[in-house]
This record gives structure tokens, sequence and C-alpha cells, in this order.
């Protein structure tokens, strides 16, 4: 609607001043480099309140996989008792050795003898052609290194080995459901309060863990931790996000991706100083607390209220922004206040409009890039949380193995970030997902006792999919146009989500044959990889808003493109929220540089064009925010 129309309809009005641009929605896009994109109020919060937040996903996520040690065990035999026999000359007389190996003991059969009725061990004439029979008594288990764990307490061995997987199964079903939910509390009730809500739900599971006494408890008490995973690690990332300029939303982004992995660094250090199961849930959950104390220093997105009409909320916190960074309020924002008010009180809320996940497939280029935007999020996310899963079981210790599992990641994040905005996006996807895939199915190829080479493999490996992982969000965030970036993202995230069921099942082929699981997920990695080229690059592109847009978007795609890399500069046409060079075309030039206005530039606002790209604030079709298109 033009300025005139606007004019002329609120005209007849004596009451209500002339409509201009003032009267367009607060963006505070505009608003935050007036009062501070990223100065020191923003760097508190990040640096002190939303950085640590990221703690409590990764150690609830991944200390069930130190839970689940499975120690080296064997048979129990009570009758031997009498005997005063060490471990190792009970499994002598009771346990037989393995066919293949005569130097390794069978874990869940023993030789079928009525020990009660031997008296002495002399008697005995050694034959391992004895009868054997299942462990009908319980087992025993080697504690020098764990001191107890889930397994142990609930003797999740031989036929029960398959129940370990399972709680991490419901750790992974909790998690799709729980972000749904939390993401609906965060349009509904705000940011601040779905972040205390999803920390008290975390701490409830996480006490429920440490002292459940049934294992169908403790199973319960997975799946209500996983109803937070990754919902804890989302809502303050996206508060420090929302707070940020668009020039500091991928630094807020990366330093938030390197801050979740620091936190799994140091919890391979706390794992291996608590062996005890119960200790370690309550260690890596019961510090927590201490993040109640947040509810005095965080602050509701002023975005959420502006989008709820909470006007004079967002105004106090706006307020405080720009106090504690040294500025002042615009005066044309405090008019735009003022006026929207007066707007509310007229003519009440506006209901929001809604987009159906169906949109994405009417077309048929649309309907190709939601498929394979999908498709990569989905093999990217679950070779990812596949091979952290699996990082204890590689190497000589599990502790090391885990610590060097997630310490590779801090490298690929840092250089990733660099290629994005040289590179582009396409490239670094596949390669990083092809890499990552033909380095575990490589591992096939060792011997069966070459575990440092094959550690070796996995960490390279590990490393390069954790790039992959940095690069799908923002990638599919600029492929899908505008009006319906929130629900493919969402779509998009919620199938990955649903991928990470089978993972758990995927690892426990690897109690059988080691390298198995590393070749499943390489397969997985390439595959995705390899589907990536055929998305169009978007590096330098002015991202669609529409749905026509959208289709019309990478539509005339050829073979040739492949092996295109990076993409072309933008001519700017029309006005646009993610294009952001019309900010240089608004502002007055000096008189002497007027003649060089078409030479002036362009680094810096280039780089302010990229980084804007790179993490979009998600809007409905009013420009609304819409909290649940996060996730």
């Amino acid at each position: 609607m033009s300025k005139s129309s606007k004019n002329n309809k609120y005209g007849s009005q004596e009451n209500m001043p002339n409509k201009d641009a003032n009267d367009d929605p607060i963006d505070l896009d505009d608003l935050l480099p007036k009062i501070g994109e990223f100065g020191i109020y923003q760097k508190l919060l990040l640096w002190f309140v939303c950085l640590p937040a990221c703690l409590p996903c990764g150690f609830c996520a991944f200390n069930q996989l130190f839970m689940t040690d499975v120690p080296d065990h064997w048979c129990r035999v009570p009758e031997l008792q009498k005997f005063n026999l060490t471990q190792d000359e009970q499994k002598l007389f009771t346990i037989p050795r393995k066919v293949d190996d005569n130097t390794t003991f069978e874990k869940c059969t023993r030789y079928s003898i009525n020990w009660s009725e031997i008296i002495s061990l002399d008697e005995i004439e050694f034959n391992n052609r004895w009868t054997q029979e299942p462990c009908l008594d319980g087992y025993e288990y080697d504690k020098s290194e764990v001191i107890s764990s889930v397994v142990i307490d609930f003797d999740l061995v031989c036929d029960y080995d398959v129940y370990p997987t399972l709680g991490l199964v419901a750790l992974n079903v909790g998690g799709p459901i729980g972000v749904y939910t939390f993401g609906i509390l965060n349009d509904r009730i705000g940011r601040k309060k779905s972040f205390f809500t999803c920390l008290t739900t975390l701490l409830i599971g996480s006490l429920m863990t440490a002292y459940a006494h049934k294992y169908w408890f403790w199973v319960l008490a997975r799946a209500i931790v996983g109803l937070t995973i990754p919902a804890i690690y989302q809502i303050p990332f996206i508060i420090s996000l929302e707070l940020a300029g668009p020039n500091y939303r991928s630094f807020v982004t990366v330093m938030t991706c390197i801050f979740y992995t620091l936190g799994l660094v140091l919890l391979s250090g706390i794992t291996y100083m608590l062996r005890d199961w119960r200790s370690l849930a309550l260690a890596t959950s019961v510090p927590f607390f201490l993040y109640y104390l947040y509810w005095f220093v965080l602050p509701e997105s002023p975005r959420w209220l502006l989008m709820r009409e909470r006007f004079e909320e967002a105004n106090n916190i706006l307020k405080s922004i720009a106090k504690v960074n040294g500025k002042e309020l615009p005066t044309e924002y405090t008019t735009k206040i003022q006026r929207q008010v007066l707007e509310q009180a007229m003519h009440g809320v506006k209901e929001t409009k809604t987009v159906s996940m169906f949109a994405l497939c009417r077309t048929p280029n649309m309907r190709l890039k939601t498929c394979l935007i999908t498709l990569n999020w989905c093999a990217s996310e679950m070779v990812y949380v596949g091979l952290s899963y699996y990082g204890p079981a590689m190497g000589n210790s599990q502790y090391m193995s885990f610590f060097l599992s997630s310490a590779v990641e801090i490298p690929s994040y840092l250089v990733c970030w660099v290629l994005m905005d040289r590179v582009g996006r396409r490239w670094p996807l596949c390669l990083s997902m092809v890499i990552s895939g033909i380095f575990c199915i490589v591992t096939v190829l060792l011997p069966k006792d070459a575990e440092t080479e094959t550690l070796i493999l996995y960490l390279i490996s590990k490393c390069f999919i954790s790039a992959s992982f940095l690069i799908i969000y923002p990638y599919a965030g600029e492929l899908y146009p505008t009006e319906l970036r929130g629900v493919g993202i969402g779509t998009s995230a919620y199938i990955g989500g649903l991928g990470l069921i089978i993972i758990p099942f995927v690892n426990y082929l690897g109690s059988s044959n080691l390298v198995l699981p590393l070749v499943v997920m390489g397969a997985v990695s390439v595959v995705g990889g390899l589907t990536a080229l055929r998305l169009p690059e978007t590096l330098h592109c002015s991202l669609p808003q529409t749905a026509e847009e959208g289709e019309e978007f990478g539509k005339d795609w050829t073979y040739a493109d492949c092996f295109k890399c990076g993409g072309q500069r933008p001519i700017v046409e029309a006005e646009s929220y993610e294009n952001l060079d019309q900010l240089e075309l608004t502002q007055a030039p000096v008189v002497d540089e007027i003649s060089e206005l078409p030479n002036i530039r362009r680094s810096s606002m280039r780089k302010l064009v990229r980084q804007a790209s790179i993490v979009e604030t998600q809007r409905d079709l009013d420009g609304n925010m819409k909290m649940t298109y996060w996730f």
C-alpha cells in the first residue's frame, strides 16, 4: 500500500495523525545499530548468561554415554565363594573360552557343573568340552575402571544388552516432542519463562535419573531429559541472537557452537573423575540450579514483546540496552511506539496468519529444494550425533576419545565460518559431508587391531561433519523464501530430529563389529553431500521473499552449475528486508565524493550483507517473530 493511500485511509479521523513511515511495524534491525548492535549490554548478556546456558544441553545429552558403560563381565557362580578364589581363578574354572580366541572368556555362558557337590577343587579334572549353560545366577563385573553404571546395577548385558540403546532412543524420542512443545511456549509465554520452564523440566528429569532404582523408571527419566534437548540450548541462543544486530548474528552463532563444544570437552573431564553413574548424573545437573539466578538478569526478548504488542515493556528493555551502551533511543522510535499504542487501542490486536508446511511442496522446484534440504539436514544431523555417540567406543580410553572427538569441532567451526563468506555454502557443505563419509568408510579397510589408526580416521570424519552441521542451518534459511522460511526450517529440523531415533540402533551394530556403524554413517554422509550439489548457491544472492520467488530461485539450474563455486554479486532491484545494500543507498554521500559513488566500498558493506544473510530473523507473513519456526 502506497503512502498516499495510507493517508487517505486514516484522513477522515480527526484525532488520528496522518500515516507515514513511522506507522510501519517496528523493526529492531533498524533500531539496534542506533542503540548498539553489539555493545556492552549484549556482550555481558552473551558472555555471562547465554553462553554458560549452553552447558546443560551438552552435559545432559552425552552424560548418558558414560552412565551406560559396559565393563568386562562373566557369569556368577555363588557356590565358588567357599573356595576363596580370585576373579581370574573363578573364570578359569567356570567360564569357557571363545572358540575363535583362546585367550578371551565367554561373557554369557558358563560350564554346567553342580559346584555345591564339589568338596575340593583337586577333585576336578578340567575339560573344555563340558556342557555349557547361560548365566543363571547373574553376573560378575570388572570394576577396576568403572565403579558403577546403569548396566551393572540393572544387569543390562547378554540377552538385555540392547536395553542401554533403548535408553538412548528414549532420550532422542523426547527431543522432537520437546522442541515442538517449547517452541509453542516460546510464542505464547515468552522466551524468558520458557527457558526456566525448560530448565525446571531438565533438572527434574536429571534428579529422577540419579535416583532411579528400576530400569524403566530410568528410561522415563531420560525421556523427560530428552524433552529439553536441544531446546535448553536454543532458547538463550535465540535471546542473544535477537538482541544482537544483523552484523553480529553469525558471530553469536559461531560463539554459541564453540561454547557448546567447550562444554563437551569439560564433560569428558568430569566423566573421567566420576566413575559412579549416579554421582555423574548429579554433578552434571545440580550446579545448574544456580541458573535460576538468571531470572533477575535475563531479559525478555523485545522482539517477542513487540510481537505481542506489549510496547511499554519492550520500550523499557530497549531503554536499558541504550543506557548501558551509552546511547539514546531515537525520537522517531518513541514517536512510532506512541503511534502503535494508539493503533492498538483503536483497532485491537491483529490476527496472525499462518503458513502450512504443504506450501513447500506445491511447486516442482520448491518441492525438490525442500526434499534436498531436508535430506541434507537429516544426514548431517544423524552423522554428527551418531559420531558423537560413538566417540567413547573408539581408541584405548573412552574419556580421551570423547575429549578428542569434541575438541576437533572447534577448528572446523572457525574455518567453516571463513569459507562460507568466501567460497559459498554449497561446496563447503558438499565437501565436508563427502570427506567425512569417505574417512568413515575407509575404516573398514583397516585391520581389527588398528585402534589408533581407526581413531584418527574417526576424528577427521568428526571434524568435517561438524563443519557441515554449522553450514546447513544458515544455508537452509537462505534457500527457503521469507514467506516460507519459518515453516521450512521447522519442518527440516523436525524431520532431522526424528532421524536421530534410529542412530542408537546403528551404533548398536558396533557391539559385534566396531567399524560397521562408521561405514553406515559414512554412506549416509556421502549420499547427503552429493545431493547438496543440486542446490543453488546463495552467496551474494538476493534472498527470495515470496513463494513465487522461491520457485524461480535456482529453477534454471544445469549440470554445469555443479562445478561452479561461489555466487555473483546481486543487483539491487527492490526493497528487501534481507538486502542490506539498500542501507548504503539511503545514506547521504559527502559532496566531494559524489562522482566516486559507484566506486565506493565495499568491503565493510559486503561484510554486512554476508553476515546478515547467514542467520536471518525468522518471521511470519506479517513480519512477526515466531519462536516455533526457529526450531
